[in-house]
C-alpha cells in the first residue's frame, strides 16, 4: 500500500486596518464569511472598534518640564520599589482578543507544522533503509515491485516535507493596513522619530526607584534608580506580516513591546503576550538632570556640576577629605502606563530625540483617539 499523508491546515485569518477620516475600521479574517474562533477551527470576521547597575534620582512632569538632581552613587542596600508591568494575561484589551486568537492560532499551527516534518522525515529515513534492505536481503531483486514502491513512498515523503515546510512559512498573520496620507504621514513621522530615538548612543529599562534622605547621604539626590541596557530597533513578530515593521522597545524586566500602527504588542513568548489599543497608552515624555560618575554618552550634554558630598544649599561638604565635582547631564525620559496594568520606563542619552519621538507619538495617538470617537 502507497505513503500518504493528510494534513488539515486552518486557515490563519487576516486583520485588515483601515484607518480614515471617517473613523477606524477591523477586520479579521476572511472577506465575506461570518465566523467565530472555537475548536471547530471556524474563524471571527467582523469589525471591532480599535482602542486603539546604575543609581540616580529622578525628575518628573512631562507636561511643565520641571527638573531636579540626580545623583549616581555606588550600589545600595536598601529595599526598592520595582518598576514592572502587571501579569500579562491581564493586560490585553478587551476588542483586541479576536486578533490575539489568530496569533496564537498561528502559532500553535506552525508548532504542529514542525511537528508533521520532523515525523515524515524519521519515516523517510525508515524508507531509505527498507530500500537497502530490499537490495542487500535479495528480495527487492527477486520481487522488483517492491523497492519500486518504496522509490514512491520516498518520492510522496520528500514532497510532503517540501509542502509542509512551504505551509510553515505561511503560518502567520497577515497585517494589511490602509492610511489615508495626512494619517500616514502622522505615523512616518512616528517612525523616522523612533529611527533617532533608537540611535541613542545609551537607552537604559530603569527597573527600579526609590526615594533617599539627601541630608542624611550628604547627596544632591533625593531618588536612586537601578537601569539596565537596552535596546530598540525597528522589529517584528514571527507571528505577524506586514509592510510595517514594529517599533521594538527591549524590556529588561518582563515582556517585549512591539508597536504597530494601532496597536502594541507585549510579548514574553509566543504563549504569553498581551495586546494593548494604541489609545489606551499613557505616555510621559520630560528629562532628568543626572549626576553621572560613569563615562558620560556622546550624544549627552553637560549642563552643571555638583559635587560627590554636597550640604543641603548645594556647597561642597568640606568635611569630606578628596571632595570631587561630578558633571550633571542631561538625559530624555519617557514612560507607558495604561489603567491596565502597563507600566514601563526608559531613559536616553539623546533627550532631543526623546522629545520628537514623545511630540510625534502624542499627535500620532490624538488622531486615533479622534477617529475612534467618530
Amino acid at each position: 500500500m502507497a505513503w500518504s499523508f493528510r494534513k488539515r491546515i486552518k486557515i490563519i485569518p487576516g486583520v485588515h486596518l483601515n484607518f480614515s477620516k471617517s473613523g477606524i475600521t477591523t477586520s479579521i479574517g476572511v472577506k465575506g464569511a461570518n465566523m467565530t474562533f472555537g475548536k471547530s477551527g471556524s474563524y471571527l470576521n467582523t469589525s471591532v472598534p480599535i482602542l486603539g547597575i546604575h543609581n540616580r534620582q529622578k525628575i518628573f512632569n512631562s507636561n511643565n518640564n520641571s527638573e531636579s538632581e540626580i545623583y549616581n552613587e555606588q550600589p545600595i542596600i536598601e529595599i526598592s520599589d520595582n518598576i514592572f508591568s502587571s501579569d500579562i494575561q491581564e493586560i490585553t484589551s478587551q476588542n483586541m482578543q479576536g486578533i490575539k486568537e489568530a496569533i496564537i492560532l498561528a502559532n500553535e499551527q506552525r508548532k504542529d507544522l514542525k511537528k508533521d516534518v520532523l515525523k515524515i522525515q524519521t519515516t523517510l529515513s525508515s524508507s531509505k533503509l527498507k530500500l537497502g534492505l530490499s537490495y542487500f536481503l535479495i528480495y527487492g531483486l527477486v520481487k522488483k515491485t517492491i523497492p519500486e514502491n518504496i522509490k514512491i513512498d520516498i518520492e510522496a515523503q520528500k514532497e510532503a516535507i517540501a509542502q509542509t515546510k512551504k505551509q510553515i512559512e505561511n503560518c502567520f498573520v497577515k497585517l494589511d493596513v490602509d492610511f489615508e496620507l495626512e494619517i500616514k504621514e502622522k505615523y512616518e513621522t512616528l517612525v523616522e522619530t523612533f529611527k533617532k530615538l533608537s540611535s541613542s548612543q545609551k537607552i537604559w529599562d530603569v527597573t527600579s526607584a526609590h526615594y533617599q534622605d539627601r541630608v542624611a547621604a550628604r547627596s544632591s539626590a533625593s531618588t536612586l534608580v537601578q537601569k539596565r541596557d537596552v535596546r530598540f530597533a525597528l522589529k517584528s513578530l514571527p507571528d505577524i506580516k506586514s509592510e510595517f515593521n514594529a517599533l521594538y522597545f527591549q524590556n529588561a524586566n518582563g515582556a517585549d513591546l512591539y508597536f504597530y500602527p494601532s496597536f502594541i504588542v507585549m510579548y514574553s513568548n509566543n504563549t504569553n503576550f498581551a495586546l494593548i489599543g494604541i489609545d489606551e497608552i499613557i505616555l510621559n515624555q520630560s528629562f532628568v538632570r543626572f549626576t553621572e560618575t560613569g563615562s558620560i554618552p556622546k550624544d549627552s550634554k553637560i549642563i552643571d556640576r555638583t559635587w560627590a558630598k554636597v550640604n543641603k544649599n548645594g556647597s561642597p561638604d568640606k568635611r569630606f577629605k578628596g571632595n570631587y565635582q561630578i558633571p550633571v547631564v542631561r538625559y530624555g525620559e519617557i514612560s507607558l502606563k495604561t489603567n491596565t496594568g502597563l507600566n514601563e520606563e526608559y531613559e536616553f542619552s539623546n533627550y532631543e530625540f526623546t522629545e520628537e519621538f514623545g511630540k510625534a507619538f502624542r499627535e500620532y495617538q490624538t488622531i486615533i483617539k479622534s477617529l475612534k470617537k467618530l
